[in-house]
Protein backbone atom coordinates (compact mmCIF):
# COMPACT_ATOMS: atom_id res chain seq x y z
CA UNK A 1 0.00 0.00 0.00
CA UNK A 2 1.46 3.21 -1.24
CA UNK A 3 1.24 6.47 1.31
CA UNK A 4 -0.48 9.53 -0.02
CA UNK A 5 1.52 12.59 -1.38
CA UNK A 6 2.45 15.04 0.88
CA UNK A 7 -0.17 17.93 -0.27
CA UNK A 8 0.59 20.57 -2.57
CA UNK A 9 -3.12 21.64 -2.58
CA UNK A 10 -4.60 23.06 0.64
CA UNK A 11 -8.41 22.85 -0.50
CA UNK A 12 -10.29 22.04 -3.80
CA UNK A 13 -12.57 24.17 -5.79
CA UNK A 14 -14.38 24.45 -2.77
CA UNK A 15 -12.11 26.02 -0.46
CA UNK A 16 -12.69 29.17 -3.43
CA UNK A 17 -13.64 32.40 -2.80
CA UNK A 18 -16.76 33.61 -4.62
CA UNK A 19 -14.60 35.36 -6.68
CA UNK A 20 -12.19 32.85 -7.62
CA UNK A 21 -15.16 30.38 -9.00
CA UNK A 22 -16.62 32.99 -11.19
CA UNK A 23 -13.10 34.01 -12.63
CA UNK A 24 -12.66 30.00 -13.06
CA UNK A 25 -16.08 29.29 -14.55
CA UNK A 26 -14.82 31.83 -17.28
CA UNK A 27 -11.87 29.83 -18.37
CA UNK A 28 -14.32 26.49 -19.31
CA UNK A 29 -15.18 25.50 -22.64
CA UNK A 30 -13.63 24.34 -25.82
CA UNK A 31 -10.43 25.91 -27.26
CA UNK A 32 -10.61 24.60 -30.89
CA UNK A 33 -7.73 27.19 -32.04
CA UNK A 34 -5.37 26.39 -29.39
CA UNK A 35 -6.42 23.20 -30.12
CA UNK A 36 -5.84 22.75 -33.74
CA UNK A 37 -2.46 24.65 -33.49
CA UNK A 38 -1.21 21.47 -31.27
CA UNK A 39 -2.69 19.50 -34.14
CA UNK A 40 -0.67 21.08 -36.62
CA UNK A 41 2.41 22.11 -34.96
CA UNK A 42 2.77 18.33 -34.17
CA UNK A 43 2.19 16.57 -37.06
CA UNK A 44 4.24 19.98 -39.21
CA UNK A 45 7.12 18.25 -36.24
CA UNK A 46 6.57 14.87 -37.61
CA UNK A 47 6.74 15.25 -41.11
CA UNK A 48 9.80 17.56 -40.60
CA UNK A 49 11.79 15.72 -38.76
CA UNK A 50 10.78 12.02 -40.55
CA UNK A 51 11.56 14.27 -44.26
CA UNK A 52 15.14 14.93 -42.26
CA UNK A 53 16.26 11.53 -41.44
CA UNK A 54 15.15 10.03 -44.45
CA UNK A 55 17.28 12.86 -46.61
CA UNK A 56 20.11 12.17 -43.75
CA UNK A 57 19.67 8.32 -43.55
CA UNK A 58 21.96 8.24 -41.02
CA UNK A 59 21.39 5.92 -37.61
CA UNK A 60 22.22 8.57 -34.91
CA UNK A 61 19.68 10.83 -37.17
CA UNK A 62 17.19 7.96 -37.20
CA UNK A 63 17.06 7.19 -33.45
CA UNK A 64 16.47 10.92 -32.81
CA UNK A 65 13.64 11.28 -35.26
CA UNK A 66 12.19 7.93 -33.27
CA UNK A 67 12.28 9.90 -29.81
CA UNK A 68 11.01 13.20 -31.47
CA UNK A 69 8.26 11.53 -33.62
CA UNK A 70 7.28 9.56 -30.08
CA UNK A 71 6.90 12.85 -28.11
CA UNK A 72 4.60 14.26 -30.78
CA UNK A 73 2.25 10.67 -30.53
CA UNK A 74 2.44 12.18 -26.48
CA UNK A 75 0.93 15.21 -27.69
CA UNK A 76 -1.56 13.20 -30.16
CA UNK A 77 -2.75 11.37 -27.41
CA UNK A 78 -3.62 13.85 -24.85
CA UNK A 79 -5.31 15.81 -27.35
CA UNK A 80 -7.74 12.98 -27.69
CA UNK A 81 -7.99 13.52 -23.98
CA UNK A 82 -8.78 16.88 -24.97
CA UNK A 83 -11.39 15.17 -27.08
CA UNK A 84 -13.21 13.09 -24.67
CA UNK A 85 -13.82 15.91 -22.74
CA UNK A 86 -15.36 18.10 -25.56
CA UNK A 87 -12.79 20.36 -25.32
CA UNK A 88 -10.97 20.36 -28.67
CA UNK A 89 -13.89 20.58 -31.20
CA UNK A 90 -17.73 20.90 -30.34
CA UNK A 91 -20.44 19.44 -32.68
CA UNK A 92 -21.04 17.08 -34.89
CA UNK A 93 -17.84 16.55 -36.74
CA UNK A 94 -15.57 17.12 -33.56
CA UNK A 95 -14.92 13.67 -32.82
CA UNK A 96 -14.43 12.60 -36.49
CA UNK A 97 -11.69 15.04 -36.98
CA UNK A 98 -9.99 14.21 -33.40
CA UNK A 99 -10.18 10.67 -34.53
CA UNK A 100 -8.81 11.28 -38.34
CA UNK A 101 -5.86 13.07 -37.49
CA UNK A 102 -5.24 11.98 -33.81
CA UNK A 103 -6.66 9.09 -32.39
CA UNK A 104 -7.24 6.53 -35.55
CA UNK A 105 -2.97 7.26 -36.37
CA UNK A 106 -2.01 5.78 -32.88
CA UNK A 107 -4.46 2.62 -33.03
CA UNK A 108 -6.94 4.31 -30.27
CA UNK A 109 -10.50 6.02 -30.77
CA UNK A 110 -12.10 8.78 -29.06
CA UNK A 111 -15.22 6.56 -28.22
CA UNK A 112 -13.16 3.64 -26.78
CA UNK A 113 -10.83 6.13 -24.72
CA UNK A 114 -13.51 8.23 -23.46
CA UNK A 115 -15.35 4.94 -21.96
CA UNK A 116 -12.06 4.48 -20.24
CA UNK A 117 -11.34 7.83 -19.12
CA UNK A 118 -14.59 9.27 -17.99
CA UNK A 119 -15.49 6.26 -15.66
CA UNK A 120 -12.29 7.32 -13.95
CA UNK A 121 -13.25 10.97 -13.64
CA UNK A 122 -16.76 8.89 -12.37
CA UNK A 123 -15.66 6.12 -10.07
CA UNK A 124 -12.02 7.59 -9.00
CA UNK A 125 -9.58 5.83 -7.06
CA UNK A 126 -12.89 2.80 -6.55
CA UNK A 127 -13.39 -0.57 -7.34
CA UNK A 128 -15.33 1.05 -10.57
CA UNK A 129 -12.47 3.14 -11.87
CA UNK A 130 -10.83 1.09 -14.43
CA UNK A 131 -7.72 3.01 -14.33
CA UNK A 132 -7.19 2.37 -10.88
CA UNK A 133 -7.61 -1.38 -11.33
CA UNK A 134 -5.24 -1.18 -13.76
CA UNK A 135 -2.40 0.98 -12.68
CA UNK A 136 -2.45 -1.27 -8.82
CA UNK A 137 -0.24 -3.59 -8.07
CA UNK A 138 3.62 -3.82 -7.87
CA UNK A 139 4.22 -2.36 -11.14
CA UNK A 140 2.71 0.80 -9.75
CA UNK A 141 4.15 0.83 -6.31
CA UNK A 142 7.43 3.09 -5.52
CA UNK A 143 10.05 3.21 -4.38
CA UNK A 144 11.15 0.39 -7.34
CA UNK A 145 13.93 -1.77 -7.39
CA UNK A 146 16.30 -1.55 -10.19
CA UNK A 147 15.15 -5.19 -11.47
CA UNK A 148 11.86 -4.39 -11.67
CA UNK A 149 11.89 -0.88 -13.27
CA UNK A 150 14.32 -2.29 -16.04
CA UNK A 151 11.59 -5.34 -16.52
CA UNK A 152 9.07 -2.96 -17.24
CA UNK A 153 11.05 -0.38 -19.26
CA UNK A 154 12.08 -4.06 -21.46
CA UNK A 155 8.41 -4.40 -21.96
CA UNK A 156 8.09 -1.31 -23.75
CA UNK A 157 10.55 -1.08 -25.69
CA UNK A 158 9.41 -4.89 -26.73
CA UNK A 159 5.64 -3.43 -27.41
CA UNK A 160 4.35 -5.49 -24.76
CA UNK A 161 3.13 -2.78 -23.26
CA UNK A 162 1.25 -1.25 -25.91
CA UNK A 163 -0.92 -3.99 -26.22
CA UNK A 164 -1.52 -4.21 -22.90
CA UNK A 165 -2.47 -0.75 -23.25
CA UNK A 166 -5.09 -1.06 -26.26
CA UNK A 167 -6.46 -3.75 -24.02
CA UNK A 168 -6.85 -1.45 -21.42
CA UNK A 169 -8.56 1.18 -23.02
CA UNK A 170 -11.51 -1.43 -23.88
CA UNK A 171 -14.69 -0.93 -21.56
CA UNK A 172 -17.97 -1.92 -22.10
CA UNK A 173 -20.01 0.89 -20.76
CA UNK A 174 -20.95 2.33 -24.24
CA UNK A 175 -24.35 3.02 -22.51
CA UNK A 176 -22.89 5.13 -19.38
CA UNK A 177 -20.64 7.34 -21.83
CA UNK A 178 -22.35 7.49 -25.15
CA UNK A 179 -21.01 10.26 -27.22
CA UNK A 180 -22.90 13.10 -28.64
CA UNK A 181 -22.46 12.12 -32.59
CA UNK A 182 -21.94 8.78 -33.01
CA UNK A 183 -20.00 7.90 -36.31
CA UNK A 184 -20.72 4.94 -38.59
CA UNK A 185 -19.34 2.14 -38.30
CA UNK A 186 -17.65 2.23 -41.56
CA UNK A 187 -15.07 5.45 -40.39
CA UNK A 188 -12.18 3.61 -39.28
CA UNK A 189 -12.05 0.41 -41.30
CA UNK A 190 -12.10 3.05 -44.21
CA UNK A 191 -9.23 5.47 -42.70
CA UNK A 192 -7.09 2.24 -42.24
CA UNK A 193 -7.84 0.97 -45.70
CA UNK A 194 -6.94 4.03 -47.18
CA UNK A 195 -3.79 4.33 -45.20
CA UNK A 196 -2.79 1.25 -46.55
CA UNK A 197 -3.45 1.93 -50.46
CA UNK A 198 -1.90 5.57 -49.91
CA UNK A 199 1.64 3.54 -48.43
CA UNK A 200 1.59 1.24 -50.86
CA UNK A 201 0.84 3.57 -54.22
CA UNK A 202 3.64 6.04 -52.55
CA UNK A 203 5.77 2.92 -51.65
CA UNK A 204 6.51 4.54 -47.89
CA UNK A 205 6.26 1.05 -46.08
CA UNK A 206 9.51 1.12 -45.32
CA UNK A 207 9.30 4.77 -43.86
CA UNK A 208 6.21 4.20 -42.15
CA UNK A 209 7.53 0.97 -40.44
CA UNK A 210 10.77 2.76 -39.76
CA UNK A 211 9.76 6.28 -38.44
CA UNK A 212 6.04 5.43 -37.64
CA UNK A 213 5.59 2.07 -36.31
CA UNK A 214 9.00 1.53 -34.97
CA UNK A 215 8.48 4.38 -32.44
CA UNK A 216 4.91 3.88 -31.74
CA UNK A 217 5.12 0.22 -30.29
CA UNK A 218 8.44 0.77 -28.31
CA UNK A 219 9.60 4.52 -27.40
CA UNK A 220 6.04 6.16 -27.00
CA UNK A 221 4.81 3.77 -24.44
CA UNK A 222 7.89 4.77 -22.08
CA UNK A 223 6.15 8.10 -22.28
CA UNK A 224 2.40 6.70 -21.87
CA UNK A 225 4.49 5.33 -18.68
CA UNK A 226 5.97 8.69 -17.32
CA UNK A 227 3.01 10.39 -17.70
CA UNK A 228 0.81 7.99 -16.23
CA UNK A 229 3.37 7.94 -13.02
CA UNK A 230 3.20 11.72 -13.29
CA UNK A 231 -0.83 11.43 -12.99
CA UNK A 232 -1.16 9.64 -9.84
CA UNK A 233 0.23 7.42 -7.15
CA UNK A 234 -1.93 4.57 -7.37
CA UNK A 235 -2.49 1.84 -5.11
CA UNK A 236 -4.40 4.30 -2.69
CA UNK A 237 -8.13 2.78 -2.63
CA UNK A 238 -10.34 5.44 -1.94
CA UNK A 239 -8.18 8.42 -1.45
CA UNK A 240 -9.25 11.83 -2.94
CA UNK A 241 -7.28 13.78 -5.97
CA UNK A 242 -5.36 15.91 -3.31
CA UNK A 243 -3.81 12.80 -1.52
CA UNK A 244 -3.45 10.57 -4.92
CA UNK A 245 -2.68 13.58 -7.78
CA UNK A 246 0.81 15.58 -7.88
CA UNK A 247 1.23 18.83 -8.46
CA UNK A 248 4.40 19.56 -11.12
CA UNK A 249 5.78 21.99 -12.79
CA UNK A 250 7.95 21.44 -15.62
CA UNK A 251 11.18 23.22 -16.10
CA UNK A 252 11.80 25.71 -19.55
CA UNK A 253 13.60 22.62 -20.96
CA UNK A 254 10.91 19.59 -19.47
CA UNK A 255 8.68 21.31 -21.51
CA UNK A 256 10.46 21.78 -24.58
CA UNK A 257 11.88 17.90 -24.43
CA UNK A 258 8.83 16.67 -22.75
CA UNK A 259 5.68 18.52 -23.75
CA UNK A 260 2.64 17.61 -22.27
CA UNK A 261 0.00 20.15 -22.62
CA UNK A 262 0.11 20.66 -18.58
CA UNK A 263 -0.66 17.44 -18.04
CA UNK A 264 1.28 17.66 -14.86
CA UNK A 265 -0.98 20.34 -13.60
CA UNK A 266 -2.88 16.97 -13.00
CA UNK A 267 -5.53 17.82 -9.95
CA UNK A 268 -6.43 20.95 -11.54
CA UNK A 269 -7.77 18.12 -14.77
CA UNK A 270 -9.92 16.19 -11.77
CA UNK A 271 -11.98 19.39 -10.13
CA UNK A 272 -12.49 20.87 -13.93
CA UNK A 273 -12.48 18.72 -16.48
CA UNK A 274 -14.60 21.14 -18.55
CA UNK A 275 -11.27 23.74 -18.49
CA UNK A 276 -8.90 22.83 -21.80
CA UNK A 277 -5.25 22.27 -20.80
CA UNK A 278 -4.52 26.20 -22.09
CA UNK A 279 -6.08 27.60 -19.01
CA UNK A 280 -4.61 24.92 -16.46
CA UNK A 281 -1.76 27.21 -15.30
CA UNK A 282 -4.61 30.23 -14.93
CA UNK A 283 -6.34 28.35 -12.52
CA UNK A 284 -3.09 27.22 -10.54
CA UNK A 285 -2.26 31.00 -10.65
CA UNK A 286 -5.75 31.65 -9.02
CA UNK A 287 -5.16 28.72 -6.54
CA UNK A 288 -1.86 30.57 -5.53
CA UNK A 289 -3.93 33.36 -4.88
CA UNK A 290 -6.08 31.74 -2.93
CA UNK A 291 -3.24 30.77 -0.79
CA UNK A 292 -4.38 27.29 -1.30
CA UNK A 293 -0.63 25.75 -2.85
CA UNK A 294 1.37 24.55 -0.69
CA UNK A 295 4.87 25.47 -2.04
CA UNK A 296 7.14 23.37 -0.45
CA UNK A 297 5.07 20.55 -1.97
CA UNK A 298 4.93 21.22 -5.52
CA UNK A 299 7.59 19.58 -7.49
CA UNK A 300 9.35 21.66 -9.87
CA UNK A 301 10.40 19.61 -12.47
CA UNK A 302 9.14 15.86 -13.18
CA UNK A 303 12.94 14.43 -12.29
CA UNK A 304 12.69 15.78 -9.27
CA UNK A 305 9.20 13.82 -8.76
CA UNK A 306 10.80 10.45 -10.34
CA UNK A 307 13.51 10.91 -7.48
CA UNK A 308 10.57 11.49 -4.56
CA UNK A 309 8.99 8.37 -5.63
CA UNK A 310 12.50 6.46 -5.07
CA UNK A 311 13.57 7.49 -2.21
CA UNK A 312 13.05 4.95 0.24
CA UNK A 313 11.52 7.40 3.10
CA UNK A 314 8.47 8.56 0.71
CA UNK A 315 6.29 5.63 1.78
CA UNK A 316 6.77 6.89 5.80
CA UNK A 317 6.21 10.98 4.81
CA UNK A 318 3.37 12.02 6.75
CA UNK A 319 -0.34 12.71 4.10
CA UNK A 320 -0.10 16.22 6.29
CA UNK A 321 3.08 17.10 5.64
Amino acid sequence: MSKCLPLALLGDKNSLSDQARAEIQNLSGAQPIAFLFQILSAWGIILAAITLAVYLDNIWMNLLVMVIVATRFSILALLVHEQVHFLGFRGRYGDLIVNLFAAYPLGITVEGYARVHLSHHKYYFTENDPDFLRKSGIDWAFPMSAGRLIKLLASDLFSLSFIKLLKGKRLDNAHIFKRLYSLPKWVRPTFYIGAVAVLTYTEMWQVFLIYWLLPLLTIFPIFVRLWAISEHIYNLSEASVIESSPLIILSWWEKLLLPNLNFTLHPYHHFYPGIAYCNLPKVHAIFQREKLVNEKNVFYGIWKYLKYLQRSEARSESRNE
